[in-house]
C-alpha cells in the first residue's frame, strides 16, 4: 500500500471525524507517512485507524489517539519537547514537525536504534533519541515545554512533573494496565498543577528499568 492521495484523504478524514480537528497537527500527520514506522505485514496497514504491534512487545499508537494527544499538547515552534515512549518513533517524528527540538526515550535500545536510522531516512534532524528509564525523563535536558508520555502509570510520574517548566503542559495516560486509562493534560502553574481529564484511552504501562532488547 502506498501513501497515495486517496490513502491521505481517507486518513485525514478518519482523523478528523475522531475529533482532530487543529489544522498544524493534521497538516504534520499528513506529511508523516505511518508506513515508514512499521516493517513487514503491518506496513500494508498502516493506513488504518488502529493500533499495530512493533518490536519488543510494543505497539504503534492509532492515528486518531496520536493526533488528539498531539493536538491536547499544544506545540508552540520554539518549544523543547519530551517524549517518554519512542517506540516506532513515530509520534515523535510528528512532535519534531510542531516543536523546535525533541528529546525521545525509550528503555529499549533496540526501539532507538531503528527510530533513529527512521530518522535519518527521513531526512529528521531535530530529534534526539536516547535509551533510558522514562520514568526518570532527563534531568540534563530539563526543563522542558511540552512533556508527552506514551505509556500509562498510575499517578504522573514526579521527576517528570518536575521536569517541566512553568507554563508547561504534560499529557500521558495514567491508570492500572489491566483497566481503561484516562488521558490526562497537566499544566505546571505557579503555585502547582492543573489536572484536566480528555478521554478513556489504553495503552502499555509505563515500566520502571531498562529493557531486555
Amino acid at each position: 500500500m502506498t501513501w497515495g492521495a486517496e490513502e491521505k484523504m481517507q486518513f485525514l478524514f478518519a482523523l478528523r471525524s475522531r475529533g482532530v480537528t487543529d489544522g498544524r497537527v493534521l497538516s504534520a500527520m499528513e506529511r508523516t507517512d505511518r508506513a515508514s514506522f512499521l516493517r513487514g505485514l503491518f506496513a500494508e496497514r498502516a493506513y488504518q485507524d488502529t493500533p499495530l504491534p512493533i518490536a519488543c512487545g510494543q505497539t504503534i499508537s492509532q492515528p486518531s489517539v496520536v493526533g488528539l494527544m498531539t493536538q491536547a499538547l499544544e506545540v508552540n515552534p520554539r518549544d523543547k519537547v519530551l517524549e517518554v515512549g519512542t517506540g516506532s518513533g513515530y509520534q515523535a517524528a510528528i512532535l519534531s514537525q510542531l516543536a523546535r527540538r525533541v528529546y525521545t526515550v525509550d528503555r529499549y535500545r533496540r526501539l532507538v536504534i531503528e527510530a533513529r536510522a527512521t530518522f535519518e531516512a527521513l531526512g529528521i534532524g531535530n530529534i534526539t533519541a536516547v535509551t533510558g528509564d522514562g520514568s526518570h525523563g532527563l534531568p540534563e535536558q530539563a526543563p522542558f515545554d511540552r512533556i508527552l508520555v506514551t505509556a500509562a502509570a498510575e499517578d504522573p510520574p514526579s521527576p517528570l512533573l518536575a521536569q517541566l517548566r512553568v507554563g508547561g503542559v504534560m499529557v500521558l495516560p495514567v491508570g492500572q494496565s489491566d483497566t481503561v486509562q484516562s488521558l490526562i493534560r497537566v499544566t505546571r502553574t505557579e503555585d502547582g498543577f492543573d489536572y484536566s481529564e480528555l478521554r478513556k484511552v489504553r495503552f502499555v504501562p509505563l515500566v520502571e528499568g531498562m529493557g531486555e532488547e
